[in-house]
């Protein structure tokens, strides 16, 4: 029987990951589906799906987050799931905390996202220095304060994965949130606790840590005033 629920599992050259978290999710959560979506990894990510017979979509080539997040909601889109989540492939998102992000967005949300941050503060690193100016600039643009905007933890309702599943130009992105709250989407979040990457690099080092919010910046505060649907 199918579960109302679809967890996305974006995954590029995880082959270090990728097992342990589908085997974590699998033997203790067996009441959410999931898809993997190999995103044209040059390693034996989807290699290693196929001979453990996950549930898979292979891309041919290499999409970006975004690319490969669309794909897992087209999926969800067509396969008929009322939710879906996105769900690192590195081992950094923890699955006990889906049900309570579940619960919330059955209240009547748009999007649900695991903030680090709710009820935590910030540490003064630069990271999360970027991380507090997009709030501020989300909060500035659209009235609503965003804890954790950054979060990659974010659970989608029905119509927002028929949003994302036909819009080719939206990617799972800060100012993505802030486009649809200003759209009318209605937006929370639940306080829930993230582990550290298991094995690989991040490819957001502290360089493209610096790029990655200033490119979110300028889009919150002047691009999204004029973005369009399609």
């Amino acid at each position: 029987m199918q579960s109302e629920l679809l967890i996305v599992i974006p995954a590029y050259n995880e082959e270090e990951n990728i097992e342990n978290v589908v085997t974590y999710i699998t033997e203790n959560y067996p009441q959410y589906d999931y898809v993997v979506v190999n995103d044209g990894s040059k390693d034996r990510t989807a290699e290693i799906c196929r001979e453990k017979n996950y549930e898979l979509l292979d891309l041919p080539t290499n999409l970006g987050l975004a690319g490969a997040f669309q794909a897992g909601l087209k999926y969800a889109y067509v396969k008929g799931y009322a939710y879906a989540i996105q769900f690192d492939a590195d081992g950094q998102h923890r699955p006990e905390f889906i049900q309570a992000m579940l619960d919330r967005i059955k209240e009547g949300y748009d999007i649900v996202i695991g903030s680090r941050f709710l009820n935590e503060k910030k540490s003064r690193s630069l990271r999360m220095l970027g991380s507090k100016m997009l709030t501020v600039a989300i909060k500035m643009t659209t009235k609503v304060r965003v804890a954790d905007p950054t979060s990659g933890m974010r659970m989608f309702s029905r119509p927002m994965i028929k949003e994302f599943a036909q819009n080719l130009n939206y990617g799972p992105e800060p100012d993505t949130v802030s486009y649809l709250l200003k759209n009318g989407a209605k937006v929370s979040e639940v306080q829930v606790k993230m582990e550290e990457r298991q094995f690989g690099e991040s490819y957001l080092n502290l360089a493209g840590s610096a790029k990655y919010m200033a490119k979110m910046l300028v889009s919150i505060l002047f691009v999204q005033n004029f973005r369009k649907r399609g």
